[in-house]
């Protein structure tokens, strides 16, 4: 059903049709309502999520908990997950799965700790990667700061670092600069929070990285943009790039990017764009969106919506004369942020974690982009893992992955001959 905004703009949508039949002309304004509902849909910030999961039943054990759930396509995978319930005011850490009902279409599982809220009580709630509500809760001290971004300050996490294990020479590079100097910057993705980022701050303190989790605009946390819209990468990069000022002014030399999702089409964006380019060391993307046309055209085909009012939606983002309908302050360039096209043109090492069951955003870019840039593009396919769980289905292979090629990335740069 449509909003009452795309209503709205489904009538000025109707006026406009010229010439035709005016069952044709109908036809068109119907699909011109739908292309306009998918595109803002796409653009649009969503406050609060939809609870989809349900809880049939929590059993104390012991001291501790366990909850029966339907059985979903997340709730059947094994790993470990965070649960959100009450609006997002209640967390749970859910972990093994203790039994399964095909029959009954119910999975029980072990509760492994509730932050917040009163899961007993629970009857819905939604699935997520973020494990953990701060650093705190993997036992790390951390400092809340702030980072000047467009229309005020953004508030992030910066996770010191200790010195590195195992990082050549303490850490030091051919320079002389200690692996502390390299600051990792986690870009959560569309929807998610810094929490998104806690996945990977371990790996990076035990390779001697400070790590700061970021809010962007939009997310909740940081400032909206003026015109309240995602830009997909094209306008959030320069929070990031802020973010890398900010690491700079403490110190940081170079920065590692980690992106989850559309937080990698962010991390592309701002490796492309930013005047700190030649600062970021390497990037680390967990199932980025590589090619938005690829992503949006995926999300009509699961949505039922042809696909030629899908390129109609597209095409409201990226023309000008879309911004009436869409809101938007400006076009999004939807062929700038096609790293397959552009392949080539991508000079920052980079590793992909990508599973190839990824319900979200398509895999295959991911792969092809590898292939295309084999130079600075490692790729490293998942299964079972949906969409930005790749660490939480298995989270010592996800480590060990990233911790090896980061060792590389970060080891000493030989110097060049006189």
């Amino acid at each position: 059903m449509l909003d009452a905004g795309v209503t709205g703009s489904a009538k000025w949508a109707v006026g406009g049709v010229i010439g035709g039949s005016a069952a044709a002309g109908l036809l068109a304004a119907g699909s011109s309502a739908l292309a306009l509902y998918f595109a803002r849909r796409v653009i649009t910030p969503v406050r609060v999520r939809e609870e989809d999961q349900e809880v049939l039943a929590v059993i104390r054990e012991g001291r501790g908990l366990q909850v029966i759930l339907k059985a979903t396509p997340d709730s059947t995978v094994e790993g470990v997950y965070g649960f959100f319930f009450d609006g997002g005011r209640g967390h749970a850490r859910l972990g093994r799965i203790l039994s399964y009902s095909p029959a009954e279409q119910t999975v029980l599982r072990d509760v492994e700790a509730v932050y917040s809220g009163d899961l007993t009580t629970a009857r819905r709630g939604y699935w997520s990667g973020a494990v953990h509500p701060d650093p705190a809760a993997i036992g790390l001290p951390f400092e809340e700061v702030q980072i000047d971004v467009d229309g005020g300050t953004a508030p992030a996490w910066l996770v010191r670092a200790v010195p590195a294990a195992g990082v050549p020479a303490a850490g030091a590079s051919a320079a002389g600069t200690p692996a502390s100097d390299t600051w990792a910057i986690m870009v959560h993705g569309r929807g998610a929070s810094r929490q998104e980022g806690l996945r990977a701050v371990r790996v990076a303190r035990e390779l001697g990285l400070s790590s700061l989790l970021i809010s962007y605009r939009n997310d909740g946390l940081a400032p909206s943009a003026a015109d309240g819209r995602y830009g997909l990468g094209s306008t959030e990069w320069r929070d990031v790039e802020a973010a890398i000022g900010y690491a700079l002014e403490q110190g940081a030399r170079e920065v590692v990017l980690f992106g989850w999702s559309m937080g990698g089409a962010i991390c592309l964006q701002t490796a492309d764009l930013s005047r700190y380019h030649h600062l970021i060391r390497a990037m680390v993307l967990d199932a980025p969106v590589i090619n938005w046309v690829n992503v949006l055209a995926h999300h009509a085909e699961l949505n039922r919506i042809p696909s030629a009012v899908g390129r109609y939606g597209q095409l409201m983002m990226s023309h000008p004369l879309g911004r009436r309908l869409t809101g938007l302050a400006a076009p999004v360039d939807l062929k700038a942020m096609d790293w397959v096209s552009r392949a080539i043109e991508l000079r920052t090492p980079t590793l992909i974690l990508h599973s190839v069951d990824d319900e979200y955003v398509p895999y295959g870019p991911s792969a092809v982009l590898a292939e295309k840039n084999p130079e600075m593009v490692t790729f490293e396919a998942f299964s079972t893992a949906r969409h930005t769980k790749e660490w939480n289905v298995d989270p010592e292979r996800w480590e060990s992955l990233v911790t090896a090629w980061l060792r590389q990335q970060l080891a000493p740069r030989p110097t060049p001959a006189n």
